[in-house]
């Protein structure tokens, strides 16, 4: 049960990443997005997450002032949109 929340929450990062105009947000925006979807982390285990989508290629990380900044890959956006298949990451299913 653990590995499927995992990975539907970074599915879920992928989305929130995809949905924004310039693909980025700030940590604390994708955590409260995350609650309001259903998915309550901490802001550690959310750092976690991005560090490994950063290490997959499918996010960037930056630290700017203090906060920490994703933005969503090209390969990031074909996972999120269910075209590339990556272990760790839940699949889409049909319409998104």
């Amino acid at each position: 049960m653990a590995d499927l929340e995992l990975e539907l929450r970074r599915l879920e990062i992928l989305r929130i990443l995809n949905e924004d105009a310039g693909y980025r947000k700030n940590l604390r925006l994708i955590q409260r997005i995350l609650e309001l979807r259903g998915l309550t982390v901490s802001g550690d285990r959310l750092a976690a997450d991005l560090a490994w989508l950063a290490e997959m290629g499918l996010a960037e990380t930056d630290a700017q002032s203090g906060i920490l900044v994703a933005r969503l890959t090209e390969r990031g956006a074909d996972v999120c949109l269910g075209r590339t298949r990556v272990p760790g990451v839940a699949r889409p299913g049909p319409g998104g």
